[in-house]
């Protein structure tokens, strides 16, 4: 969308909005908003949080225009991992404690202020804080609820997919519906009863009463205070580990021997290096050991898994190493994130954010050919569409792994040779290299798109 229009993500916000002009986006702030705007600028705060990198900087144009810096790859709370959701939760309350210290507050707490840059999450509204007037309440308290604390609990006590629910309700998870979904055993802890269990019902009480009855109760900027903090502390008691999934050990289970492992990663690392691409999409990523092939050189990476538990492991390995261009993400291929919102035009499409430079799809065509019953022709324009090349691995059905596919289902793939499978990609490809892959009869291919 960089060409000279407003960003449709943006409209709702009275204080400005986002627009590309000439392929640089800028964010235009509107008269209304400018005297908190300049509170934030003038009174250090923007400075503070910049130097936490957890605020996107952005360079001032004139008085009523800002360049923010480049988000580069966007990404929504659907398709975190439970820590990355919790981060960004935390996140969101270190810049209230730092706005309330200031004179200001969070006038929204949503989860899509937040995207992740050089591997750590990052507030990315800048126009979302304006100066505190005393005994006025927290507008965000119930959105930061909805947004953060409901869905994480939900995944820590329930069930960690539950985290899609993010993706049907934009606006956040309605707290009457997690407390229904919730176990008792969450009203034993004393902030989730609170914050969500009675809020839920308070909440409920009082949109029954009619408008002139209704009013919200008076907090000072010490009793605000202590709400984050209460939050904060109800945000860090809330985990969840990675486990019983299918493919999270898969480095550790697999059939490959250790001498093909070093000739596959071998075979990787030299075609990008050949190939030399600014961005990589990893698809069926599991915990990332070849999207860092691609991030170890310093190349923007997203490592793509439709299993939570090796999406968390992927992106605990990220914050662990501090690694700045890997991004791990849950996108399930068979089902990609659609475009959601007003006008389906709010929240992008998972193709929209794209096309890549080089594509990995390593130890993944058995799966989308025979699990998913996918024909080859589709797949290699499916490729064809999101990259500029590719390096793939075909497995043969003699392959182990594949035959596991075929245990429970009766063998219909009658198609399914390498001679079929190289006839559909080089109707889009052309094959630049292909290597046999140890004893293993798999072959790697480094193509690039005709």
């Amino acid at each position: 969308m960089k060409n000279n229009s407003n960003l449709p993500s943006s409209f709702r916000d009275p204080s400005g909005f986002l627009f590309w002009r000439d392929g640089t986006l800028f964010r235009h702030i509107n008269k209304s908003y400018r005297e908190d705007y300049r509170m934030l600028m003038d009174s250090g705060f923007y400075a503070r949080l910049i130097k936490k990198n957890i605020l996107i900087p952005h360079t001032e144009i004139d008085d009523h225009t800002i360049k923010p810096e480049i988000i580069p790859f966007i990404s929504y709370p659907y398709e975190w991992c439970f820590s990355q959701l919790k981060e960004a939760a935390l996140t969101t309350l270190a810049i209230q404690k730092e706005a309330l210290a200031t004179g200001m507050i969070l006038k929204d707490a949503s989860a899509f202020n937040i995207q992740f840059l050089h591997g750590k999450p990052v507030f990315i509204d800048t126009l979302s804080f304006e100066r505190y007037r005393e005994g006025e309440p927290w507008m965000g308290y119930r959105q930061f609820c909805q947004h953060f604390l409901a869905p994480l609990a939900l995944m820590a006590y329930r069930d960690v997919r539950l985290n899609t629910l993010s993706r049907i309700f934009l606006d956040g998870v309605p707290l009457d519906l997690a407390t229904r979904l919730l176990p008792w055993t969450s009203m034993l802890h004393p902030a989730l009863l609170i914050h969500l269990h009675l809020h839920a019902k308070s909440h409920g009480y009082v949109i029954s009463k009619p408008l002139e009855g209704r009013r919200m109760s008076a907090m000072n900027r010490a009793t605000l205070l202590r709400l984050t903090e209460h939050l904060e502390a109800a945000i860090m008691r809330l985990a969840w580990k990675p486990k019983g999934t299918e493919w999270a050990n898969y480095y550790e289970e697999t059939n490959y021997s250790d001498q093909a492992m070093r000739e596959k990663a071998d075979f990787v690392a030299r075609c990008l290096d050949k190939i030399a691409p600014k961005t990589v999409w990893d698809f069926g990523a599991n915990t990332g050991f070849f999207s860092r092939l691609a991030s170890g050189k310093n190349i923007m990476t997203i490592s793509f898994d439709n299993d939570p538990a090796a999406v968390e492991k992927n992106y605990q390995e990220v914050r662990k190493n501090n690694e700045a261009c890997l991004l791990p993400l849950i996108i399930d291929l068979m089902n990609p994130s659609p475009a959601l919102g007003w006008g389906n035009q709010e929240r992008m499409t998972f193709l929209q954010r794209g096309p890549c430079d080089t594509a990995l799809a390593l130890a993944l065509i058995h799966h989308l050919a025979i699990s998913n019953n996918l024909p080859f022709e589709s797949i290699a324009e499916f490729f064809a569409s999101v990259c500029t090349s590719l390096i793939i691995e075909f497995v043969p059905k003699e392959d182990s792994n594949t035959r596991r596919l075929l245990v429970a289902r009766k063998d219909i793939f009658f198609g399914y040779t390498r001679s079929a499978f190289e006839e559909a990609f080089e109707k889009y490809f052309t094959v630049k290299e292909i290597a046999s892959l140890g004893d293993s009869q798999r072959l790697l291919y480094c193509m690039v798109k005709r």
